[in-house]
């Protein structure tokens, strides 16, 4: 059903007013007559309102004054003027301030009528056009939303499969998937407080756990002996790196590229003593300066085949100290430094997710 148009009347001449209510009424307006602007304000702020149709001259303010506190309330209502003939010049004057027609007086009912539709359609006009835009935001905001949710379920999805993918490594290794996760949570927070930028903590967070994945293609026999190694073994076992580093290079994945740097260069040494390349200070890339640390800790606080677990204060002791095997030269100094400030972090992200 179409609803009926509403227009307010305001002339502070009775006859007027009645003649022009009861024309409108005749052709299906509802009106709502006024006497002056204040009431008109009043009944513009309490009732829906189409189009305002009022007399220039008025007794409390000019009708032009009214036009201008109309649009102040709501610019999109048409506001047509009714004038004398003398007052013309007046009239046009109003049109440049955003009256949207005139009418002279005496009117003609049929020229009143066509001044009215024309305002009506306009009013219409300027609603669809306003209803359309609001859908157009709304549908903006709902596909964007849908995009963003979905970009947040690929991601999620990404970080899942690659986490399945590292599980495999774990299946064949004495590591868990607690061991994986915390180097993740290490090398995030390590990497925050050298300060780097977010996206690079994000990064290293998510590709850390990707470490140890070359371990699939060591044998057996090696990766779960539980004694020490021949040195003709820990050759073998070293091209882990290697290994890693091939399965995840070729990725055009930027984060699948992070990983597999971390796959090679997690066990290089800053003294030059480390392995695959015996690469030194900072030639190494940032992320293997990190990630050696993070690592040595986990390894030192985890029980293997051969050794115990150490305690927090151990593990801290050899890393910060050294021991037969370990020197504070084989790590950055600075991330030295910045694990020494994190060791109660380290301690409380190893007891929150123990095997």
């Amino acid at each position: 059903m179409e609803t009926v148009i509403s227009v307010l009347v305001v002339d502070d001449d009775p006859f007027v007013l009645e003649t022009t209510s009861l024309l409108l009424k005749e052709f299906g307006y509802n009106v709502i007559r006024c006497m002056s602007a204040s009431e008109a304000m009043a009944k513009l702020k309490t009732n829906r309102v189409d189009v305002v149709l009022t007399d220039i001259k008025m007794p409390d303010i000019s009708g032009i004054e009214l036009l201008e506190m109309v649009h102040a309330f709501n610019k999109d209502i048409p506001v047509v003027l009714m004038t004398a003939y003398a007052e013309l010049n007046t009239a046009i004057d109003a049109i440049k301030k955003g009256a949207f027609d005139f009418i002279i007086k005496p009117f003609r009912p049929e020229y009143l009528l066509h001044s009215l539709e024309k305002a009506v359609n306009y009013y219409r006009l300027v609603q669809m056009e306003k209803n359309y835009k609001h859908k157009l935001e709304d549908d903006v905001k709902n596909r964007t939303k849908e995009l963003a949710d979905a970009l947040r379920m690929l991601k999620e999805t990404s970080k899942e499969i690659i986490y399945r993918l590292t599980s495999v490594a774990e299946y064949r290794d004495t590591d868990t998937g607690a061991h994986i996760k915390r180097i993740g949570f290490y090398s995030g927070r390590l990497a925050d407080a050298l300060n780097i930028n977010k996206d690079f903590i994000e990064a290293i967070t998510f590709t850390s756990p990707m470490h140890d994945i070359g371990k699939v293609g060591i044998p057996d026999s090696i990766l779960l002996k539980p004694g020490s190694l021949t040195p003709q073994e820990f050759e073998i076992m070293k091209t882990h790196t290697t290994i890693g580093n091939k399965m995840l290079v070729d990725s055009p994945h930027p984060s699948i590229q992070m990983a597999a740097t971390v796959a090679m260069a997690h066990h290089e040494k800053w003294d030059g003593s480390g392995y695959p390349r015996r690469l030194k200070g900072e030639e190494i890339p940032i992320e293997g300066r990190i990630v050696v640390i993070a690592d040595m800790y986990d390894a030192l606080r985890s029980k293997r085949p051969y050794k115990q677990p150490f305690s927090h204060d151990e593990a801290c002791r050899v890393i910060m100290k050294g021991d037969s095997k370990t020197r504070p030269e084989q790590f950055d100094p600075n991330v030295l430094e910045a694990f020494i400030k994190l060791a109660p972090v380290f301690d409380e992200i190893f007891e929150t997710h123990k095997d």
